[in-house]
């Protein structure tokens, strides 16, 4: 075994090489979380351009979200069987030609096209859960608030680019602004994937047959099998997600509803997005010193009070305020998922085991958002709505609470062994 190879791996954990990595990821996520923003604000000109309705117009928004929850599971088993920084090549690549594709589109179909296998599935999927995945290898004291910084990118992205590609819209037309943004991506991120070259420490610690510094997973992690826990965590993802759709999707038709306008339900999840930044640094901080699943139970808890908050409250002050309190109590619910991972899996598993995570989290952004808009058709108002998210809610904590449960016994059968 070659001990010095060994040993500078291990150096590189928690080291300033950790930290220029957990900038350079952050800096991907944000020009890569562009693919999930640009659609929604080049609707309305996608929509003049083609001249169909808006459910038509709609379709390669789905189709993006939908991509990127499967290409997530893809690009992780690239990365966890390659490293990170081969699949971000090709998903930058990939982007830079989603987004030329999209600017010469001839139909909307081929733009729908371009937007969920280019951009979402190839592209924009391999920002977010691989990057968690990658990061938390090179962190062990500060991995949540590492896996948090990194998901922050993905919100920074919601903050910065929408307006960017508004004004370009403006000025240039929806064709060109999607041409400008893939030369951006590709100039800005081609090369910040060479600073993510070097393979986990942990991968290389097994490489070298060392396991000082590699944790596998337990043959039961928390008593049950791998793939049982990992359908537990799809679910209570899902479930924490259709709860947090209700006032991401709906706040603007909200506030339209009450009279007070869509401008004031767009500040409100601009809010809910700021405020969700600092939720996911915090609570990256807060699993550092209390772990993954705690800090689950935590998020969920306070998203339930927020949503709780909404049945009774509907002046406009009272929505500013709890649109706050959500963005700051869901933010970090996400990144818990890959932390609880990586606690409870090997780590030559995370990248898969955490794009099936997000890809539920996703799904039940989808569902949700769709489930609410329902219930609102059936009933005529959205206190139905808010209530059904709140079931959903309870689903969640209910999953975390039982896992809890579980942790605590088997720490009490290992201490009494």
């Amino acid at each position: 075994m070659d001990t010095t190879r060994t040993t500078d791996a291990h150096r590189l954990i928690d080291s300033p090489a950790a930290w220029r990595r957990l900038a350079a990821s952050l800096a991907i996520a944000t020009f890569g979380g562009v693919g999930m923003w640009s659609v929604v604000v080049a609707l309305p000109a996608v929509q003049a351009d083609f001249g169909v309705d808006r459910g038509s117009a709609s379709l390669p928004y789905t189709l993006t979200m939908v991509g990127f929850g499967f290409g997530g599971i893809l690009m992780g088993r690239l990365s966890d069987r390659h490293g990170i920084a081969l699949p971000l090549a090709g998903a930058t690549l990939a982007l830079a030609a989603g987004y030329l594709l999209a600017g010469l589109a001839p139909t909307l179909f081929t733009y729908a096209l371009a937007q969920g296998v280019l951009i979402g599935a190839l592209g924009s999927s391999a920002m977010f859960g691989p990057l968690l995945a990658d990061i938390s290898h090179w962190f062990e004291r500060r991995r949540g608030l590492a896996v948090a910084i990194t998901a922050s990118g993905n919100y920074l992205a919601g903050t910065v680019w929408p307006p960017l590609v508004q004004q370009l819209i403006e000025s240039v037309g929806w064709r060109s602004t999607h041409m400008i943004i893939g030369v951006v991506c590709l100039v800005a991120m081609l090369p910040l994937t060479f600073v993510l070259r070097k393979r986990s420490p942990y991968v290389r610690a097994v490489d070298t047959g060392d396991a000082r510094r590699v944790r596998p997973s337990a043959p039961r992690p928390l008593g049950l099998s791998p793939n049982a826990l990992q359908t537990l965590l799809v679910i209570a993802g899902l479930a924490c997600c259709v709860a947090m759709s209700m006032p991401q999707v709906h706040i603007v038709a909200y506030c339209g509803d009450l009279g007070y306008g869509p401008a004031a339900g767009a500040q409100m999840l601009s809010l809910m997005l700021g405020f969700g930044i600092v939720s996911r640094l915090l609570s990256g901080w807060i699993a550092d010193h209390i772990g993954g699943l705690r800090t689950l139970l935590l998020g969920s808890a306070l998203q339930g009070v927020a949503l709780v908050l909404y049945v009774p409250f509907d002046g406009l002050a009272s929505l500013y305020l709890i649109s706050a309190l959500f963005g700051l109590f869901q933010g970090g619910i996400v990144p818990s998922y890959a932390i609880i991972v990586r606690e409870y899996f090997a780590p030559h598993e995370a990248g898969a085991r955490v794009g099936w995570v997000v890809m539920a989290t996703l799904f039940g952004m989808a569902l949700g958002g769709w489930m609410s808009g329902a219930v609102f058709d059936l009933t005529g108002a959205y206190r139905a709505a808010f209530v059904n998210g709140i079931a959903w809610n309870v689903l969640n904590l209910s999953i975390v609470l039982w896992l809890l449960m579980r942790a605590r016994s088997a720490r009490a059968a290992t201490a009494g062994a």
